[in-house]
């Protein structure tokens, strides 16, 4: 379970560099006129580089935000040293059995470490969800502020002009190689964070000539808890219950994004995550399919010489099955068939190696000392096992400086390569073993690459579907570092034409597989493997409710009248007479239609599904509109259903419990423990029902409560579980038919006219283990189905052994039915934070059953 709510503090990174001149300097702080004192915890501001969102924020994430470092600032040299203020003492930090650092001895730690020397700064790069401090320290030999500056300049032109980089003698003598190690982003899987520490500590301190070097030309960074939350409560996901090494499309949480602020303002060459728990220790490279978006011939060739180093170190250590338990390391692109793929950029060393990182690697350290293992095994085992994996994840570490220290200068020219192609719109480079010596092994099955698009248009007028989602999607790619520009006039591309105020995303940019990744459909792998190890489908550009239109008949963009653009262009706006129309078409239209609720204002629906807001609530309005950027338009319809406040009683996921909360419903998670304690059903409007709820683990006066509940108000179910649940109590009249279990992806989607739950709704949706319905009764209405023939656009599905289950046997039949006091989902529209522009079907199919059933 995630630890109790906690009063919000920042995150801190550490840094390590070397001046830029190759010397490292010794000299005390107040002997260097760029240095700057230690100063009190939270002095440095942030410079506007990390716009709010426009959705509200408390008054303590404000001033949150206020504290945090800006990553990117070259206003200051190195070292930036801080005096961290202490957390109070927890014995029940999970840590602490396990004879590792728990996280209330993080900042005393860092503040010695600061200490030692010159070399090491440490910095607040935000919160977690729980409210946890995320530090990064750098280490490198001390910077002046020119030479910083001179750094950054550097940086800065090897995204931004690749081809004069590859050519600055500067970049190949003077340029540090920006390394960074991720640790702990699975709550319990502990020890890389105690191996960075000791490393730091180490660094900080050594004279010899091989430390001096690696300074001088590096600048190495250490996440040094990537999740707090969970290091202290012993989870692998965080307090919201996110698995933050599945966020990295959407950054829904802070310690993402504070990752992903990193990967753009530090642009690492080469990367650690470390994990646990694989016996032997498992290293990247993955099996197939590999990231068909980024140049894999580039990632392959470092990842996989950085590993074989890695192997050799670790199995240097001297453990054995024998003596210790430990097996030999395994390169899973050498030693594996399938099943632990690098397919999704959800991924942290996936989605660095959309920034610029020619050699990243998941690191699975071999021990357990996490779930049954904690909760078993003596204290004395667990301090023995950890002590192990400390030394594998220090080895790695080690190794993987020894080979930055030997490739230096390659790994900023691939660096640079992969902008150059993405700048110049290069092709892809297949692997094989002429395009990528040394890896032994590559076959057909390693092959993986994609046909770009000239560009990507977000079309602005009638063609868009949805202006504050469109906003809401230029928003996040801009936050992602994706370039993005808005026509200044009308114009015309590859035959169509489209309107001022139409967004362009130009696929001549360095990030242009980040791009690509995220607004492509994608594609069908079920044919590729048999297995996956994650998600195989996420394409924004179809599941964020904007339309965006791919361009493939261009060769050039340079008549289209276009301005770079830092920020959407606000959509949200009020109609200055008469009652008002709220299309229920986004998460931040449900939202501000649920505040209006929440304040009493009298709001009745239309046919079509959308909120009829009377004229008097143009203040309530105004505000909302400028909350969350969406648009009052002037209506003369009356509205038929009156909508009231709805209360959700939740038995989900987390992913749906923060889409559920984002959307602005009062919710109370419950399971079959808390019905079977007792529950005050007069405190809600309508159950949700996707997990954790099964009516045969209820006791007889649970059972009955429920059972009352349901026959009065009404149920939302999804999946195996919410048809479970509805035909146990017997609402809607149907055959639920699940299909491959494994299965997920895109989908094409028909939906009803009219639909109150989702007219309007996008023609594409989201599954994972699919479900459709059959057999329909008297009553029950289709407002969904699969598209008939094949459903999936991008993923991977298969049929089971007996050849039912796949997506042929789905096409065409129901996946959203409804009737008087239920609505049933099959496919998963709130999966992760993930499908946004699904969620308003979720949140109308919760306000119809409440509002019908309520009435």
């Amino acid at each position: 379970m995630p630890p109790s709510p906690i009063v919000p503090r920042p995150l801190l990174i550490a840094t390590v560099t070397a001046t830029a001149a190759g010397s490292l300097l010794l000299a005390p702080h107040s002997a260097t006129a760029d240095r700057h004192p230690p100063v009190r915890e939270g002095a440095y501001a942030a410079d506007g580089r990390h716009p709010a969102a426009k959705n509200p924020a408390s008054a303590a994430t404000r001033a949150l935000a206020a504290s945090v470092t800006d990553l990117s600032s070259d206003k200051r040299g190195y070292p930036r040293e801080q005096v961290l203020t202490p957390e109070p003492a927890n014995p029940a930090d999970k840590s602490l059995k396990l004879g590792l650092t728990p996280y209330y001895g993080i900042a005393p730690k860092l503040n010695a470490l600061q200490r030692l020397g010159d070399r090491v700064s440490v910095e607040i790069t935000g919160a977690s969800a729980g409210g946890h401090r995320l530090y990064l320290v750098t280490v490198t030999a001390p910077e002046t502020v020119r030479q910083t500056r001179a750094q950054e300049r550097m940086r800065e032109l090897i995204e931004n002009a690749p081809q004069a980089a590859a050519k600055d003698r500067a970049v190949k003598k003077d340029y540090k190689t920006p390394v960074f190690f991720n640790n702990n982003i699975h709550g319990n899987e502990w020890e890389g964070t105690d191996a960075s520490l000791k490393l730091i500590e180490r660094l900080a301190t050594a004279k010899d000539a091989t430390t001096t070097d690696l300074l001088a030309h590096n600048r190495l960074y250490f996440n040094i808890t990537a999740n707090p939350d969970g290091r202290i409560a012993g989870t692998r996901a965080n307090a919201g219950g996110f698995d933050l090494n599945r966020d990295f499309i959407t950054a829904s949480q802070p310690e993402v994004r504070a990752m992903r602020q990193i990967a753009i303002d530090k642009q690492p060459a080469v990367m650690l995550d470390l994990h646990g728990y694989v016996n032997g220790t498992l290293i990247e490279p993955t099996t197939p399919p590999h990231g068909e978006n980024y140049e894999y011939d580039l990632f392959l060739k470092n990842t996989y010489a950085n590993a074989l180093g890695m192997e050799a170190a670790v199995n240097g250590l001297g453990h054995t099955p024998a003596k210790d338990g430990v097996e030999p390391v395994q390169i899973p692109f050498r030693d594996q068939q399938e099943g632990w793929d690098d397919w999704p950029p959800i991924f942290t060393p996936q989605y660095e190696a959309f920034h610029g990182t020619v050699a990243a690697h998941t690191v699975e350290i071999p021990l357990a000392v996490n779930n049954e293992e904690y909760d078993t095994l003596p204290v004395a085992e667990l301090r023995r096992r950890s002590a192990i994996n400390v030394d594998v994840a220090g080895a790695a570490i080690r190794a993987t400086l020894d080979y930055v220290q030997q490739h230096r200068t390659s790994l900023i020219a691939d660096q640079i390569e992969v902008f150059r192609r993405g700048a110049t719109g290069a092709a892809q480079v297949p692997v094989s073993s002429k395009t990528v010596p040394g890896v032994p092994g590559i076959g057909p099955e390693d092959v993986y690459t994609t046909e770009f698009p000239r560009a990507y248009v977000i079309p602005a007028g009638g063609t868009q579907r949805s202006a504050t989602a469109a906003a809401r999607l230029v928003d996040h790619l801009i936050a992602n570092d994706v370039r993005v520009t808005r026509a200044t006039h009308d114009f015309r591309l590859a035959g169509r034409s489209y309107p001022k105020g139409s967004y362009v995303v130009d696929l001549h940019q360095p990030k242009r597989g980040l791009a690509n990744v995220l607004l492509a459909d994608g594609r069908d792998i079920s044919g590729k493997v048999s297995v996956m190890y994650d998600i195989s489908g996420w394409s924004l550009g179809r599941l964020w409710g904007a339309t965006v239109e791919p361009v493939t008949g261009a060769s050039s963009l340079s008549g289209v009248p276009v301005r770079a653009v830092r920020a959407a262009a606000h959509v949200g706006y009020v109609a200055p007479r008469g009652d008002l129309r709220l299309r229920l078409d986004t998460p931040q239209e449900i939202a501000s239609l649920n505040s209006l609720l929440s304040q009493g204002v009298s709001i009745r629906q239309a046919a079509d599904g959308s909120a009829i807001v009377p004229g008097a609530a143009r203040a309530e309005a105004a505000a909302l509109a400028r909350t969350y950027d969406v648009a009052f338009d002037a209506t003369t319809v009356r509205g038929t259903t009156a909508l009231h406040r709805t209360r959700v009683a939740a038995a989900v996921t987390p992913g749906e419990l923060f889409a559920l909360r984002e959307m602005g419903f009062e919710v109370t998670p419950v399971s079959a423990g808390v019905l079977n304690a007792g529950f005050d059903w007069s405190t809600v409007d309508v159950l949700f029902v996707s997990s954790g709820l099964d009516h045969a683990d209820l006791n007889a006066s649970a059972r009955a409560a429920l059972d009352g509940f349901l026959a009065r108000r009404g149920l939302v179910g999804r999946g195996a579980a919410g048809a479970a649940l509805n035909a146990a109590a017997g609402l809607l009249a149907v055959k639920p038919v699940e299909g491959n279990g494994d299965a997920n992806g895109v989908v094409r989607v028909v939906n009803s006219a009219g639909s109150p739950v989702t007219g309007g709704a996008p023609d594409h949706s989201f599954v994972y283990a699919p479900v459709w319905f059959t057999d329909l009764g008297p009553g029950v209405h289709v407002e969904q189905a699969y598209a008939t023939g094949n459903p999936l656009v991008a993923g991977h599905w298969r049929p089971l052994a007996d050849g039912t289950g796949g997506p042929t046997a789905a096409g065409g039949q129901a996946a959203v039915v409804s009737g008087p006091h239920a609505v049933l989902f099959g496919t998963e529209p709130l999966f992760r934070d993930h499908p946004k522009g699904e969620f308003p079907q979720l949140g109308r199919a919760l306000l119809t059953v409440s509002q019908v059933s309520g009435s």
